[in-house]
């Protein structure tokens, strides 16, 4: 025979139900508060990274400017250093040219090429790239190409000799004239006295307060 059920048995299985409800309420507050205060660390890692990638933005964009800046000063640096460099090559050009101009026609006569004209700076737009000539010795079938430049290099050789086959198609009207070429310096680098001598060029060089034709009686000069 079963056990009557009474007033509180009834209280007691309420109270147990009751706990349990509380509890399971205290858990679920308790899980809430610790996901909100996860939810509020994870804010402040997220608010902390973006104000750290601002500041790393800010510091980017502050160098960015700086080697603008920077990059703009050294520019206006090359460039009026360049204009300098320029200047002072031109000028020094211009001096070698006005000391090889007055000894051109005796300096070549004594080599057997009876030069009687010189024209310095002598320029030409016929063809397809302007020339300049530093020196131009003529006379009636024969004429010296001189190139001057105050420190004569390879490259300068070089780039004469390209010139060279190109006079004729610029000045045309020497164009049944026999041309040699000559190139002068006042300083010469180490070796090129000989390779401009066995390209066929004459070289030209200081020699005491005048210049001097450095090729022997053996050169063979190239024509062009």
């Amino acid at each position: 025979m079963s056990k009557p059920v009474t007033i509180e048995d009834i209280y007691e299985l309420f109270r147990a139900s009751q706990a349990e409800a509380d509890r399971k309420f205290a858990a679920s507050k308790e899980e809430d508060e610790r996901r909100k205060a996860e939810d509020e660390r994870r804010k402040a890692e997220d608010e902390r990274r973006k104000a750290e990638d601002e500041r790393r933005k800010q510091e980017a964009d502050r160098t960015m400017e700086e080697l603008k800046q920077g990059i703009a000063k050294l520019e206006k640096t090359v460039e009026r250093t360049s204009k300098a460099v320029d200047s002072l090559t031109t000028r020094w050009g211009r001096f070698v040219e006005e000391l090889v101009e007055p000894a051109v026609i005796k300096l070549f006569q004594a080599k057997g090429i009876d030069v009687k004209e010189v024209y310095p700076r002598a320029r030409s737009k016929r063809y397809a790239t302007p020339m300049e000539i530093d020196i131009l010795a003529v006379d009636e079938t024969e004429l010296v190409i001189v190139e001057c430049k105050s420190r004569l290099s390879k490259d300068d050789v070089d780039e004469f000799l390209e010139k060279l086959p190109q006079f004729k198609l610029a000045f045309p009207h020497f164009q049944n004239f026999k041309a040699y070429g000559a190139v002068a310096g006042i300083e010469i680098n180490e070796g090129i006295d000989r390779y401009a001598y066995k390209k066929g060029l004459f070289v030209i060089k200081p020699s005491g307060d005048t210049v001097a034709i450095i090729n022997d009686d053996s050169f063979k000069a190239a024509t062009w």
